[in-house]
């Protein structure tokens, strides 16, 4: 499939770009999209929570009571989870929350979710393009230019652009990645999906 290639300003080239039919345009596998983004956020969790058990409190441990004649349960140490300051039954513990994928499902899950913003007409090509310095200004004008102000869109760079990834740092719901770094999650988490013309060759590489 072709798709027209913009300039910064948001006007038309003579130029189109062609995007592989086998990594845009597949039949989208929901299931593996699922587990990539699952592992994907399961990655970005510490595991360090943590709540103290009857065992881990430091409180007194006398006979609070008599056994028998209260009325009420039997009760021998303030470190009971039914207390005030007691202690929690099956709290948190440190862990570890990522687990293994296989490398074919999260290729097939990133192919689904590019075909998914092909089909919804949300990818956009722009030449390959820099910034002298890096400013805010220049990429909310290249963002305006583009039609997508105010949208949360993803830029794909061929490779590392310091002032390209300076520009929009500050900016809510714009991100940047290059090519080698695009993952399942932050495709979908885009609305728009903004691919500079060299890291289309990029994409098809690691993906075919």
């Amino acid at each position: 499939m072709q798709v027209e290639i913009l300039n910064i300003s948001g006007k038309k080239t003579s130029k189109k770009a062609e995007l592989a039919e086998a990594i845009f345009n597949i039949e989208p596998n929901d299931h593996c999209i699922y587990l990539d983004v699952k592992q994907f956020l399961a990655n970005q969790r510490q595991g360090t929570h943590k709540s103290k058990e009857r065992a881990e409190i430091n409180r007194t441990t006398k006979k609070l009571k008599r056994q028998k004649g209260t009325g009420g349960a039997r009760a021998g140490s303030m470190k009971s989870p039914v207390f005030v300051g007691g202690g929690r039954v099956f709290g948190p513990r440190p862990r570890d929350y990522s687990f293994k994928l296989n490398k074919k499902v999260k290729r097939l899950a990133r192919i689904s979710a590019l075909t998914y913003k092909a089909k919804e007409n949300a990818i956009t090509v722009v030449e390959d393009f820099n910034f002298e310095t890096p400013k805010t200004k220049n990429y909310n004008e290249l963002l305006t230019n583009l039609n997508l102000a105010g949208a949360k869109t993803l830029l794909v760079l061929p490779a590392h652009n310091k002032n390209v990834h300076l520009s929009a740092r500050n900016l809510q719901g714009a991100k940047v990645v290059n090519a080698s770094d695009i993952n399942t999650y932050d495709i979908l988490n885009a609305g728009n999906l903004i691919l500079a013309e060299g890291s289309i060759k990029v994409i098809e590489n690691i993906l075919s």
